[in-house]
């Protein structure tokens, strides 16, 4: 229990339909990335997160939340062509593929995350490094490097 929330209490709060605070969903998320909460208190606030909806404010600060519990690339300051294609997943890279080198031969910078596994079909890093050479093992500023000179870069998600 830090910041003085207890987990139960947490999940209780929202079951029964009542909006958390800024700093109770960052507990939560914070719970997540640091494996405080285990997978059935995770799955028990997901559920009454969804089963009893979330207000605007609960929705963005939850999204921020995420968004700042991970390592966040960063480019340089006169990069203003840079884009990014994601997926949410599917049958196929029916648009990944061809996009990222396409977008890349019109000028634009394109870093793509992409994950593993994802389906019967494999995730775009699994296809990708099935071509001889191909490596999608790089460190950031690798793939700095490689966007620099002009190519789409496609990076593991860690």
């Amino acid at each position: 229990m830090s910041n003085g929330f207890r987990t139960a209490d947490l999940i209780a709060a929202k079951r029964d339909g009542r909006e958390l605070s800024d700093e109770q969903i960052t507990h939560f998320i914070n719970g997540v990335v640091d494996k405080g909460w285990d997978d059935a208190q995770i799955g028990a606030m997901l559920m009454a997160m969804y089963l009893k909806d979330m207000s605007a404010r609960e929705t963005t600060t939850l999204t921020k939340a995420m968004k700042n519990s991970g390592d966040q690339l960063t480019w340089p300051g006169n990069w203003t062509n840079v884009v990014d294609k994601h997926s949410t997943g599917g049958v196929g890279d029916k648009v990944s593929l061809p996009l990222a080198p396409a977008l890349a031969a019109c000028g634009m910078k394109v870093p793509m995350i992409s994950g593993r596994g994802l389906g019967h079909t494999g995730g775009t890093l699994d296809k990708l490094e099935s071509i001889p050479g191909f490596s999608v093992s790089c460190s950031a500023q690798r793939m700095c490097e490689i966007l620099e000179i002009g190519r789409a870069s496609c990076r593991e998600r860690v």
